[in-house]
This record gives structure tokens, C-alpha cells and sequence, in this order.
């Protein structure tokens, strides 16, 4: 029952977060195009998004860092990230990737996953690219690891 009970709510958050993203219009590439442009029209509208999630999920990470139990109330144990996050070359390239990527289609990968239902074509290529994209940097580390043992 517990884990019914978890699903059933995974799919009520996805849901709200989905059409979180659909109605303060995130899932637009145009939208945040625009809101990188910072020298043209720039439109600060992913900032408040942003600043709204952060006010959001900040209290609930504070919480279960100090709570007395180590697991959600319907799930596995939490697993958050340490306090001190190490910022090395590989967080730097995936960040840099990250970012080109995000700035030439418009798309990251939470309102990519909305967009698909609405059968967005350009989602429809960005998903799989991005699936793509992760198994290749899996088996590259995979790779690079089992050479350096």
C-alpha cells in the first residue's frame, strides 16, 4: 500500500510541477531565450520562477535536514546533497554543456518532459537527444573508470 501510495503521489507532484511549468509559460524556448539574452530584450520572468521554487523548497530541505527521522513519510531515505558541494572540472564542463545547450534549443530537461504532451516536435527531438546525450557521458565514465583501476 505504501508504495501505491507513493506513486499516486509522484504523478500528483509531476502533474503539479508540469503544469507549473506550462502556465508560468517556462516551457516556451522563445521565453527563456529571451531571459538569457541579458544585453537585448531581456525578460526577467525565469528569474521569479526560480526565486519562487528556492522559497519554496528551501523551508522542506531545511526541515529534513534537521528532522529526527532520515526518510520521507512515504519514501526512501533522503539523500541530500553534503553540505559543501566540490566544485571540480567535471561539474565546470557539465555546467558549460549544459548551459550551450539550454541556450541554443530553450529547452532544459523539466519543461522538455511537459512539452511532450503537447506533442511538441521540437521536444520530440530534444528528449531523445538528451537520453542520448546521458548514456554517452554513462559510458564514457564507465569507460574512463575502468582504465584507471
Amino acid at each position: 500500500m505504501r508504495e501505491i501510495a507513493g506513486l499516486v503521489l509522484a504523478a500528483l507532484f509531476g502533474l503539479v510541477f508540469g503544469l507549473g511549468l506550462v502556465v508560468s509559460q517556462m516551457t516556451d524556448p522563445a521565453r527563456i531565450i529571451a531571459f538569457l539574452d541579458v544585453l537585448g530584450d531581456w525578460n526577467p520572468s525565469l528569474l521569479f520562477v526560480m526565486v519562487s521554487a528556492v522559497v519554496v523548497a528551501a523551508p522542506a530541505f531545511w526541515l529534513a535536514r534537521h528532522s529526527h527521522t532520515h526518510h520521507a513519510l512515504l519514501g526512501d531515505d533522503f539523500q541530500l546533497p553534503p553540505n559543501r558541494t566540490k566544485i571540480d572540472s567535471s561539474l565546470i564542463v557539465g555546467a558549460a554543456i549544459f548551459g550551450v545547450g539550454w541556450g541554443l534549443a530553450g529547452l532544459c530537461p523539466g519543461p522538455a518532459l511537459a512539452l511532450l504532451g503537447t506533442i511538441d516536435i521540437g521536444a520530440l527531438l530534444f528528449v531523445p537527444a538528451l537520453i542520448f546525450g546521458a548514456l554517452t557521458t554513462r559510458f564514457i565514465r564507465a569507460r574512463m573508470t575502468a582504465k584507471s583501476i
